[in-house]
């Protein structure tokens, strides 16, 4: 049944989507950035994503103001949890907004600024990472409230979901400049996806093989019968998706690999949802359990139906506009 609160977990779903696939592949290309040539190739890599890069993070704010509004109780739970990988990937994102902004006005220290948006960029990317990892693995809760240690969410499984999500983003930043750049940097490009996707296919089936030793009801979700028959088609579907994007890369089309990357993202998305639905805090609370009295999410939907939409058009419009290549000067 589709009540408010399966709507409210929908719009924050689709916020952590969004931000995952928009800031994604600018985190990717911090991350690939010291492969690049100090000059015109670090230059034009920064370039792809400036129009853009600013506006990604909106989503990161929606969906994380979205759950403290709509889910307070999970909210109370999961920060006290995290706090430390939270920090860690909000400190990255600060430090890798100033490198983006001062290697332009501040051409004399250009090596440092370079430095720290590839330090802030990782650091971002493997706290995110490790933030899931840290959720899927399960957290301490005693009654309503957080009853784990300061280091909990750092384990081995956790480490492995933060470096495959790095892997991941490097691959999408990776697919963003074969399609966004051409000659010698689209040459690199094609050549760092062929090795990232081989090492993000690695990280995936790692994962997704240690999450079901996690907690029962994943390894019942997936492979208890009948349900693994309708379960099977996820990976299915991620294997045919890998073929269609090994070929892409070989073939040396441009805006195909990119998409595939996505479409491998969404699936991986979608095996998150079969491992953890309905709840918002794995196998310990539900999204009914953790919601906010209906009259706030009536209040809060109201505002989200309004602002949703002007963040969609005025996305969508910067990516129309800036649309095609950048050129070594800077311009599309």
């Amino acid at each position: 049944m589709i009540d408010l609160t399966v709507i409210w977990a929908g719009i924050i779903g689709f916020a952590v989507v969004a931000y995952v696939i928009m800031d994604g592949f600018d985190l990717g290309i911090g991350i690939l950035f010291p492969r690049f040539k100090v000059g015109p190739e670090r230059d034009t890599a920064m370039n792809s994503i400036a129009p853009v890069w600013d506006g990604n993070e909106t989503w990161l704010v929606l969906g994380g103001g979205g759950l403290m509004a709509a889910f307070p109780m999970a909210y109370a739970i999961v920060l006290p949890a995290l706090y430390a990988p939270l920090i860690a990937m909000l400190l990255g994102l600060v430090l890798r907004g100033v490198a983006f902004e001062f290697r332009w006005r501040d051409p004399a220290h250009r090596p440092i600024w370079d430095m720290a948006f590839t330090v802030g960029s990782t650091v971002a990317t493997f706290a995110q990472g490790v933030t899931l990892g840290a959720l899927l693995q399960g957290i301490t809760v005693e009654g309503r409230a957080y009853a784990g240690g300061w280091w909990e969410w750092l384990t081995p499984f956790s480490c492995l979901t933060g470096f495959g999500l790095v892997i991941g983003y490097a691959l999408l930043g990776a697919g963003w400049l074969i399609w966004k750049t051409e000659g010698p940097l689209q040459d690199q490009a094609y050549r760092f996806a062929s090795r990232l996707g081989i090492a993000l296919l690695i990280v995936i089936a790692l994962v997704s093989l240690a999450t079901l030793r996690l907690e029962a009801q994943y390894y019942q979700r997936w492979l208890s019968w009948p349900g693994i028959l309708a379960t099977s088609q996820v990976p299915l579907a991620s294997l045919i998706v890998t073929v269609l994007f090994f070929r892409s890369v070989k073939r040396r089309q441009e805006a195909a690999p990119f998409f595939y990357v996505l479409g491998l993202f969404g699936l991986c998305i979608v095996g998150l949802g079969v491992s953890i639905w309905p709840d918002v805090i794995p196998a310990r609370v539900t999204i009914w359990a953790a919601a906010a009295p209906e009259r706030s999410q009536v209040f809060m939907l109201i505002g989200a139906g309004i602002l949703v939409p002007v963040i969609l058009a005025y996305t969508g419009w910067a990516y129309w506009v800036f649309r095609g290549k950048v050129g070594t000067d800077g311009y599309h």
